[in-house]
């Protein structure tokens, strides 16, 4: 197993729990790729705030098999508050409104929030609500949804640029990492069908309560531990190679990495970066390699505000007529004991990626005094940046036809990571279903039994 992201994570435990002798490779001194913890001073900051939904039923398994399930909390029923600042005057307080869900059934579930969305008037609710109806219909497997962007769909089902901003832009962009005018719409389809017109609390939000690290490392390697997976750290691996005559693959490390600078084995999971797989496919592993580098990516900004004294009231709110996007209050999580530590992760970033932290200060901490009145009397202690350039994959028009599925050419050689095709976007489900999917052919393969699929929970709540 070369990599040690959730689509490692997943496949190695999947492998192990088959009785498969498994070696997980890891360049980094810890686990949990992209979504990872580090420290700053006294405050343990996640790079990111990466949220997951009750319909991300892989990933939530994958927290069950490992033992952190306790560490995250889910929402009993979906409920942002929004607060639209579009046309306050001047430096005043926005309108204020809540996304909220029922108990009824799909599509009744979110008819009475609609219904008093203050964000949209009456003609934009109803034009919205139709065009529910309508991606309901939508096939996200159809290859010609892959070449169309979501805005000209949307636009053809009569959304205006308002209800973009206020609706479709508000969820899509923090779940695709990508605005509707540069979204696939089979992508698009997928995330909307699955997240919002499948099951009532489908798009319940869930939340690490802990640092990342104490679940995607921390329980993650202890979970591997007991299965049974050798587990090398800071061992990057520099080449993968045809051990010859149809028995395995040497896998070449960096010297002094690990207790030998080879190892072998029968089969190989590539969960790397998409980029990263490509440098260490063997020759003929894909009849079309360089479409992984073909495969563009998107990046997601994170600013980090530390408060002398308590400005949110609730865990998170998004905004509107912003450029602030999400923001969550990580307080407890990070280890402060006083003040508010906020945190605004801000996707599709690819203007704001590269510019200085002082400009970005300059740039978010007005917006948040906009935002929360309450900010305009609190002290800054703490403001800096975390910067993911290559996030995730771009949800581009296209994109579909360059991911590759687990299977190479190569017998016992698999591929992993959220970028492969699994039919989700770029995020946590994706890895996770990744890593899974690869070692369910990896044990076909080895004729191994697989076991029940752990994913097949409930949604509904």
């Amino acid at each position: 197993m070369v990599g040690g992201g959730l689509a490692g994570i997943a496949a190695a435990l999947s492998l192990a729990d088959a009785d498969v002798p498994v070696t997980l490779v890891e360049a980094r001194p810890r686990l949990g790729g992209r979504a990872f913890s580090f420290h700053r001073g006294g405050l343990q900051v996640d790079n990111g705030h990466h949220v997951f939904l009750r319909c991300c039923t892989a990933y939530r398994a994958l927290l069950n098999r490992i033992g952190a399930a306790p560490l995250v909390s889910l929402q009993d029923r979906l409920d942002v508050p929004l607060i639209d600042v579009a046309n306050a005057p001047g430096a005043g307080p926005g309108k204020l409104g809540r996304l909220r869900r029922s108990a009824l059934p799909v599509p009744l579930h979110l008819a009475g929030s609609l219904s008093r969305y203050r964000h949209l008037s009456v003609p934009d609710r109803v034009s919205v609500a139709r065009a529910a109806l309508a991606l309901r219909r939508l096939n996200p497997a159809d290859p010609a949804l892959d070449e169309r962007t979501f805005a000209s769909w949307l636009r053809r089902h009569g959304q205006s640029p308002r209800a973009i901003q206020a609706l479709w832009d508000l969820v899509g962009v923090a779940t695709l990492n990508a605005t509707a005018e540069n979204a696939s719409l089979a992508l698009a389809a997928m995330v909307f069908r699955t997240g919002l017109l499948s099951a009532p609390g489908a798009a319940d939000i869930g939340w690490a309560t802990v640092p990342l690290g104490a679940l995607h490392d921390e329980a993650a390697r202890a979970a591997l531990t007991r299965a049974g997976v050798r587990v090398l750290l800071r061992t990057k691996v520099t080449g993968v190679a045809s051990s010859g005559g149809g028995d395995g693959y040497r896998v070449a490390v960096r010297p002094g990495a690990a207790a030998a600078a080879k190892l072998s084995a029968a089969t190989v999971v590539l969960a790397v970066e998409q980029w990263q797989a490509h440098a260490l496919l063997p020759p003929g592993a894909l009849d079309d390699p360089g479409r992984l580098l073909r495969m563009r990516t998107a990046p997601i900004l994170n600013v980090h505000v530390v408060y002398d004294r308590k400005v949110l009231d609730w865990p998170m709110f998004a905004a509107l007529g912003s450029e602030v996007q999400w923001v969550f209050d990580r307080t407890a999580a990070s280890g402060l004991s006083q003040g508010q530590y906020l945190a605004l992760s801000q996707s599709a970033a690819e203007g704001q990626i590269e510019l200085p932290t002082a400009t970005l200060r300059e740039r978010y901490l007005p917006e948040l005094r906009r935002l929360l009145p309450a900010a305009g009397h609190a002290k800054v202690t703490d403001f800096f940046v975390t910067r993911e350039r290559s996030a995730t994959f771009a949800p581009a028009p296209g994109v579909q036809k360059l991911r590759p599925g687990p299977g190479t050419n190569l017998p016992g050689l698999y591929l992993a990571g959220a970028w492969t095709d699994t039919g989700w976007p770029a995020t946590m489900e994706g890895a996770v279903r990744s890593g899974r999917c690869a070692a369910r052919q990896a044990l076909t393969r080895l004729g191994r039994p697989i076991g029940p699929e752990p994913e097949l929970l409930e949604v509904v709540a």
